[in-house]
């Protein structure tokens, strides 16, 4: 089944698109990953503007909501019908819609719910194919958290790999998920990832620029070790695990009033010390988990300063890889992830890690909204399946062709 995946995370400055060709192997045991390709597109800068205004703690009025809600709908069902053109030469046969999520409602630990905007009935028009959307709240209804959803999918990926691995996601918020040897897996939000740099460098330049390109301005800067210190003193970092947060918590306001009284701060040095708290965060999260390699994605690694300070924060012996390591680019890794939950909905199969969100058990995830054609679910199998393997690029690719054979 050719599967498209549409994600955008909390740094809310693009739209990916990831398609996949997804088979269950061994009996159902395996599902088997073929990646077709990534496609993006930024949001449009008045529309990326509203939905910045809109965020937490700005307060909102629901047509701002109903506005946003179409707006973007729009432009995830323009990237779906593009990658169903491009990726799978218009054969897609499912899209799965993470959407923009706009607010996580989380207090004293608890969820108790989550909003994504990005109507999916504009991207079932747009491609005629059916969509699975809204993910995260039927494990929300069961008493996890949520998120991270993308766990589910890291463990199928982790599994069989030799030590302790465990996956890591540097998106706006930085997500991790272990598997340890022996006891069950873990997985959380870590903190902030690039979502207080980039709030940081916005203000910093009046909106010209939405990131630290290469990390150029860190690189540039020295911590500050008193603003360090008061904002690893944040409480969300000492909660136990399973735990999300978003930036209802990590928003501009939080680094101001981080901010407040300390005097003057040379820009560089502001951007190194975000650097480094995203660095130490991330490391502090994994070092009592005694993890042996970690597998990074996620925008973050695009960024060489980030990078080499989570080099540094980690123990010696853990290695840091990116995702390329399992056959995925880090920049679609979350993409794809969502293409196989919508595969696991579409087959009745769950799609969330219990042991991981803190769900009362397996759920069958998202809604579904029919596309031109009549409606038909495919059988569910005897079993979810255990493990994603990541398989060579098809033989239609090889061969030098652009999109896969009709036939079949």
């Amino acid at each position: 089944m050719r599967v498209v995946g549409l994600m955008s995370g909390t740094s809310y400055d693009a739209v990916d698109a990831a398609a996949a060709h997804l088979t269950l192997e061994d009996g159902g045991e395996t599902l088997r990953l073929l990646p077709l390709g990534m496609v993006s597109a930024p949001y449009e800068e008045a529309l990326r503007a509203e939905l910045a205004a809109a965020l937490p703690p700005a307060p909102t009025a629901l047509a701002d909501v109903c506005r946003l809600d179409t707006l973007i709908g729009r432009a995830f069902a323009d990237l779906a019908a593009r990658a169903d053109r491009e990726l799978c030469g218009g054969r897609a046969e499912l899209i799965a819609s993470h959407g923009q999520t706009v607010y996580h409602w989380s207090t004293g630990g608890r969820v108790h719910g989550t909003l994504q905007l990005g109507r999916p009935a504009w991207i079932a028009e747009a491609t005629g194919r059916p969509v699975v959307s809204d993910f995260r709240p039927a494990d929300i209804a069961a008493g996890g958290q949520g998120a991270p959803l993308v766990s589910l999918i890291d463990l199928m990926l982790l599994r069989g790999r030799p030590g302790s691995p465990a996956a890591l996601n540097l998106g706006g918020i930085a997500n991790v998920t272990a598997l340890p040897p022996a006891g069950p897996p873990t997985a959380f939000d870590t903190g902030p990832g690039n979502a207080l740099l980039d709030a940081a460098v916005t203000e910093l330049t009046d909106g010209r620029l939405g990131y630290d390109r290469d990390g150029a301005l860190a690189a540039a800067g020295r911590v500050h070790e008193p603003l360090l210190r008061h904002l690893l003193a944040e409480p969300y970092y000492r909660l136990p695990a399973p735990k999300t947060t978003g930036k209802e918590l990590f928003h501009p306001g939080h680094l101001r009033a981080a901010l407040d009284g300390l005097g003057p701060l040379a820009p560089q040095d502001l951007l190194a010390t975000l650097t480094r708290l995203t660095a130490r965060t991330v490391a502090d999260a994994l070092r009592p988990l005694r993890v042996t390699e970690v597998i990074a994605s996620g925008g973050g690694t695009r960024n060489p300063v980030l990078m080499r300070m989570l080099r540094e924060e980690l123990s010696p012996d853990t290695a840091l890889l990116g995702s390329e390591a399992l056959g995925l680019p880090a920049a679609a890794k979350e993409a794809y992830a969502f293409a196989v939950l919508g595969f696991l909905t579409l087959h009745g199969l769950p799609g969330n890690a219990p042991e991981c969100t803190g769900a009362r058990g397996p759920r069958v995830l998202g809604s579904l909204t029919p596309g031109h054609r009549p409606l038909r679910l495919p059988p569910t199998p005897a079993r979810p399946p255990l493990r994603v393997s990541v398989g060579p690029p098809p033989p239609w690719r090889a061969s030098g062709a652009t999109h896969p054979p009709l036939q079949g």
